[in-house]
């Protein structure tokens, strides 16, 4: 090929190259946008649980084995309502399913809890951050233990705290009774939610328990006014019992 002629096919093939380069990088650009907004934004209530767990694990730092999933059981909300939230924070999301408070925590037996308690025999709900380990076959079959991260819920392991299944913590109980039943003191699961709590929760990740009335709109719902329930007496009378 002369000079003048190869000189004239290579800046005609660097033109072709330059130009399906440029229209590869265009679509490619084009098409950025489309898979950012397809990841829609976290709803309200998402963001605040999201805000927790990431203020919860920070709190907790190297006392965590993972950081992947948080389970925050929301009891400033009724019973009847999904309030134990798994927040993903490696995807940015939370699902919700329902779980008990302690009796001790509920003497009305109203749904609503009154007031925590860390003493052993007051069967009721401790508050604070808790780390899960593994899991043991015991009274409700397969169940997780639970230590206390906090001054607030130090004897969890003493007092037997845990996670487990349970007949009265189901949609069905709540249809019948207009509530959950309640344990003594630890977080019991529907037997057909609770596979998904063992297998999401245990081996060393958060579970956080607060009174947080975190509604469907991000927003606080309201909790009515209670009488806190004398643990010692309720603590007597189980350890007699």
């Amino acid at each position: 090929m002369e000079g003048s002629a190869f000189v004239r096919y290579y800046a005609a093939m660097n033109r072709r190259d330059l130009l399906a380069g440029a229209l590869a990088t265009g679509a490619a650009l084009a098409a950025a946008p489309a898979r950012v907004f397809a990841q829609a934004a976290p709803d309200p209530r998402t963001r605040r649980l999201l805000e927790v767990a990431q203020s919860e694990v920070a709190r907790a730092g190297s006392q965590l084995w993972r950081r992947d999933v948080v389970g925050i059981a929301d009891f400033g909300l009724h019973s009847s309502l999904p309030r134990f939230h798994f927040v993903n924070l490696e995807n940015g999301t939370a699902d919700s399913v329902l779980v008990t408070h302690g009796s001790g925590s509920d003497p009305e037996h109203d749904g609503w809890l009154n007031a925590y308690s860390n003493m052993q025999d007051s069967w009721a709900t401790s508050r604070g951050a808790y780390i899960t380990w593994e899991w043991y076959e015991g009274r409700f079959g397969t169940s997780v233990r639970l230590g206390g991260l906090d001054e607030s819920n130090s004897n969890a392991f003493p007092r037997a705290i845990v996670m487990h299944a349970a007949d009265y913590a189901t949609p069905e109980h709540v249809a019948r009774w207009g509530r959950l039943g309640r344990s003594n003191g630890c977080f019991a699961f529907g037997p057909d939610v609770f596979p998904q709590a063992l297998t999401r929760m245990m081996g060393g990740r958060l579970l956080f328990a607060d009174s947080l009335g975190i509604g469907p709109d991000g927003e606080s719902v309201a909790q009515p006014q209670q009488a806190t329930p004398d643990f010692k007496a309720i603590a007597a009378e189980n350890s007699a019992s």
